[in-house]
């Protein structure tokens, strides 16, 4: 049990390392036209256990079948436990601020045009996901701040209507849709 946190306490701290390292150089993207067409959130199931909620964005932003990913976070969770949406945990920090969960490994292997970063909680393994994520535009909230955001709504995190309103604006005003 000893050697186990200790062994969790170095992990810790090589993701924080990895995510200074992303900080300052994000991995690049290849998108660089005006326009969504891939659309990507990252989702705090304990704080917010609606993620079908965001496919609601296909329709709004008039998107492919295929074209919204999620991946839900949960700080624990059961691998038996039948979860609609793809979770990854704390527990899937390996060496070096590696993610080892297939569903989080997929989700960071495609490319977006815009990431929902749709946590209101400064987390070292959601920040990993999110700094590890290639999007040409990050959206979240206020609490996480512009470290990992390029657009910041001031919503709560529990009204995904107002949320969704903004973001529309927000993103017509920048012409990308």
């Amino acid at each position: 049990m000893f050697l186990k946190g200790i062994k969790d306490k170095f992990k810790r701290k090589s993701g924080r390392t990895l995510l200074k390292q992303l900080v300052v150089t994000p991995p690049p993207v290849t998108r660089e036209s005006k326009g969504i067409r891939s659309l990507g959130c990252i989702v705090d199931l304990d704080k917010f256990d609606k993620s079908e909620l965001f496919f609601q964005f296909q329709e709004e932003f008039s998107l492919q079948p295929n074209a919204v990913k999620i991946i839900g976070y949960k700080r624990f969770y059961d691998k038996n436990s039948p979860y609609s949406t793809p979770v990854f945990s704390d527990k899937d920090l390996g060496w070096n601020g590696e993610i080892q969960n297939s569903y989080a490994l997929e989700f960071l292997g495609r490319e977006y045009d815009l990431l929902v970063n749709y946590y209101d909680e400064d987390s070292l393994l959601l920040n990993l996901m999110s700094a590890k994520t290639k999007a040409r535009l990050k959206v979240g909230f206020k609490e996480v701040g512009p470290t990992y955001n390029d657009l910041i709504l001031d919503t709560p995190l529990k009204d995904f209507q107002l949320f969704k309103k903004e973001l529309k604006k927000y993103l017509g005003i920048f012409k990308e849709i």
